[in-house]
């Protein structure tokens, strides 16, 4: 029996319905609004997976082609592997989902999302992450639900819930916001310079949203959900863990302050590895070690926690407030168009930025259609950076979103299309990880574009900020380490000018955050990112002057809009005889915007030239260096530009008589010519060698 629930969501009617569709699932919904329709099944298995010490869940993400009435590109004709936008809508319903499993619950459970309908007006991802958690509320999987979603944005200065496709491109705001029914637990987008202000009373405002979200989940699971599974619950206190507290936290203590990053993880070896032997013997060592090692991960995080929140100490014995130290450099690399080296404590990245012509754009072929993309953030985190050897595939999810996170917050950055048109791509490489790598590379790809010489808004940078809280007592702590990142309840990436916020990424391993500890998290975030920018001001005040000579060139010409198909001649003849003269690169608009790429000046000048020839009107007295095209008895046939060519009559091949024109003159010769007459009815033109000579040598004189 088909089962519906509703709420207005910003103005418009959010529907959950199951019952119909996927009945087999252990739990699956149709989320719609408007006419855009999410579908998602969860299922679980039956019996935990053995030999894991995580919780074995994946959710993903699809956009099928058919739910706007697209076709796939390519050879095959159908969804391929996930893209990048499927892989962040992944990710955007994974974060505020999987804290909220209890702790032992270990079977393999599936998460699967389609977009099966798209209206381009409804934006799919948030209603995504409403159908992943009704879903699951619906399921036998003991999930600690519901998770609602809504997107924030901000027109003409007002907050709007669920802004359409098309409202979004003039927003100020684009963040998506999940939480429970009580607390916000995720939070992800991009903004243009918003204030600490602004941004918490969005999240004011989609907090009231999501309420009414969890609401009409949990009715939902009410009228039609299953009866939850039992499995056994892990048991945090046990006679092992106060052994280990009693016995070894002032060494664990110890060795969780040493200031060095590996220095630190082989003390803590060490430690594991010494209680191991000595509460077990060689007769039960291999029964009791996974419960020791569990025991022991659990005391470990403990005092870590408590030294933040009690002593305020620590790992590397930094103040909660404190950023580590920062070195910058840059032009790293020479051959680069631009590049900077970041280091701030032991995480390091080494940014590039290369500058590339319309052609090197990246075509985008989505559900919305496709659309061509002038600027990339790529972010690569090899094994190595963390002193691991493992296998080493393309961009998974974590490169896809940390480059993404980064791509948000440079973004606003950049400087006009109208006004540089050039392609940008900025990859960060990673050579050191120990907490906030994104950030990093955030304030590399900033000093990489200035390095550059691309005239920047302002210089942008970001901070990850921590939080341990015990009990009522909590310490919010800045520009976290790994281990703090690991063993603490928040990861809070906030990236932004002196001005505002660009870009933010929250995620919560607790329940919740409530509004009084975000606020003082981005008081505390301004602190450390202003620290930042002061830092990298230091190393570079501003861009360089000029773009690097290994850059293209750039000159940009506007030709009447009705001249564009002369430009471009029949079939690309005449563009293509223009970027071959001239060794250039030649982007033309249908408005008449002609975009010239060469690697020199020179190159691109003589491009410019050509263009110019072909849309102003021959006139009388005007001399080109233009190439022989054909030779007849009568004279010679010259190119004076692209498409456009005169006649040479025999009697003004030279300043004396000529009786043969191949005498003078042979077919593909380059030869000074001057415009003599336009017949005005047929367009001819006469050409005169002789004139152009004669006009050249009174120049001298």
């Amino acid at each position: 029996m088909k089962v519906q629930v509703g709420a207005e969501i910003g103005g418009k009617k959010i529907t959950i319905e199951t019952g119909e569709i996927a009945r087999q699932a252990g739990g699956s919904v149709m989320v719609q609004c408007g006419e855009t329709m999410v579908f998602c099944a969860a299922t679980a298995a039956n019996k935990p997976k053995e030999g894991v010490d995580f919780f074995p869940m994946s959710i993903d993400y699809k956009e099928k082609f058919y739910a706007s009435g697209k076709i796939p590109g390519g050879f095959l004709r159908r969804e391929g592997r996930p893209g990048d936008r499927e892989i962040l809508v992944s990710r955007l319903a994974d974060r505020p989902i999987r804290p909220l499993f209890p702790d032992g619950f270990a079977n393999e459970t599936q998460v699967f999302m389609y977009t099966l309908s798209y209206d381009m007006e409804n934006e799919p991802d948030v209603l995504a992450v409403n159908a992943a958690s009704s879903a699951l509320m619906l399921s036998n999987v003991p999930f600690l639900g519901p998770v609602g979603a809504v997107r924030i944005g901000m027109i003409d200065g007002k907050l709007i819930v669920n802004p359409t496709h098309k409202e979004r491109v003039g927003s100020k705001i684009d963040i998506v916001v999940a939480g429970t029914a009580d607390a916000i637990t995720m939070v992800e987008g991009e903004s243009l310079e918003i204030t600490e202000a602004t941004l918490v009373e969005g999240l004011e405002l989609a907090h009231v949203e999501i309420k009414k979200l969890c609401a009409i989940q949990s009715d939902l699971a009410k009228q039609c959900g299953k009866e939850k599974m039992k499995f056994e619950k892990a048991v945090r206190e046990t006679e092992m863990h106060s052994t280990i507290k009693t016995k070894y936290a002032g060494a664990i203590k110890s060795a969780i302050t040493t200031p060095e990053k590996h220095k630190r993880a082989e003390s803590l070896s060490e430690i594991k590895a010494k209680i191991v032997k000595e509460l077990t013997t060689d007769e039960n060592r291999a029964e009791l070690t996974p419960t020791i090692k569990s025991a022991y991960d659990d005391v470990e995080q403990t005092v870590l926690r408590n030294l933040v929140v009690d002593d305020h100490i620590r790992a590397d014995g930094r103040g909660l407030t404190d950023v580590r130290p920062i070195t910058i450099r840059t032009g790293v690399l020479p051959r680069t168009h631009g590049s900077a080296l970041f280091t701030r404590g032991e995480t390091q990245v080494v940014v590039a930025v290369t500058l590339g012509t319309g052609q090197d754009e990246q075509l985008m072929d989505n559900i919305e259609g496709k659309t061509d993309k002038a600027y990339m953030f790529h972010y690569n985190f090899p094994p190595f950076s963390v002193g691991e050897v493992k296998f080493a595939p393309g961009p998974g999810r974590r490169e896809i979103g940390h480059g993404m996170l980064a791509e948000r917050a440079v973004s606003f950055c950049l400087p006009d299309k109208k006004d540089f048109p050039y392609t940008v791509r900025i990859v960060s490489e990673v050579m050191e990880s120990n907490g906030s790598s994104s950030m990093a590379s955030v304030c590399g790809g900033t000093l990489a574009l200035m390095d550059a010489g691309v005239k920047i808004k302002a210089p942008v940078a970001g901070v990850a900020m921590g939080l341990v809280t015990e009990g009522e007592k909590y310490a919010i702590i800045t520009d976290i380490l790994g281990i703090e990142d690991a063993l603490g309840d928040m990861d809070f990436k906030v990236a932004g000018t002196r001005k505002g916020i660009t870009a933010i990424q929250m995620d919560i391993k607790t329940t919740g955050l409530s509004m009084k500890i975000m606020t003082e998290a981005l008081a505390q975030a301004n602190k450390g990112r202003m620290h930042i920018l002061d830092q990298m001001a230091e190393a570079m005040p501003k861009p360089k002057d000029d773009i690097s000579k290994y850059a293209p060139r750039m000159i940009i010409v506007k030709v009447p809009s009705d001249m564009v198909g002369a430009v471009i001649g029949p079939g690309g003849k005449i563009i293509r005889s223009i970027t071959e003269a001239s060794n250039s690169q030649i982007d033309i608009e249908d408005d008449g915007t002609v975009k010239i790429f060469a690697t020199n000046t020179e190159d691109a000048m003589k491009a410019k030239t050509m263009v110019e020839n072909i849309v102003q009107p021959a006139e009388i007295g005007k001399v080109f260096t233009g190439k022989v095209t054909r030779v007849v008895d009568f004279g010679a046939f010259v190119e004076i530009s692209p498409g456009t060519e005169g006649l040479v009559h025999i009697s003004h091949l030279a300043n004396h008589r000529v009786n043969r024109v191949t005498d003078v003159v042979q077919e593909g010769q380059e030869l000074l010519v001057k415009i003599i007459d336009v017949d005005q009815r047929t367009r001819k033109i006469r050409l005169s060698h002789k004139e152009a000579l004669e006009d050249q040598a009174n120049d001298r004189k």
